[in-house]
């Protein structure tokens, strides 16, 4: 079976993203985790504290972020390669929007 450049780079998206996934379900989700560290920024009594828990939910809010936009990049992907009849393509980029998606949450 000779591998195409879309087949070999759909090959190396899935195999990231098996990894990626792992990661992303070892805990909670990132917005989980924002709104946590937001709340105990509230709730903290000095500076540095408070600091410190918004650093922290910035750093998983721009994630969940990141992830956002990757999970709609791989929603067109899933779209466009839909509309071409490529339908493992399509059925892989949807997958990926899923991984995505559920990161963020």
């Amino acid at each position: 079976m000779k591998l195409t450049n879309m087949k070999l780079t759909g090959l190396l998206s899935a195999v990231i993203l098996a990894f990626a996934a792992f990661g992303a379900y070892a805990g909670e989700s990132h917005m989980a985790e924002a709104l946590k560290h937001a709340e105990a920024a509230v709730k903290a009594d000095d500076g540095k504290g408070i600091a410190k828990h918004a650093e922290v939910a910035k750093t998983h809010a721009k994630t969940a972020d990141e992830h956002l936009d990757a999970g709609v990049t791989s929603l067109t992907d899933a779209i466009d390669h839909g509309k071409m009849g490529h339908t493992d393509l399509a059925k892989k980029a949807a997958e990926e929007a899923v991984t995505h998606l559920k990161a963020a949450q």
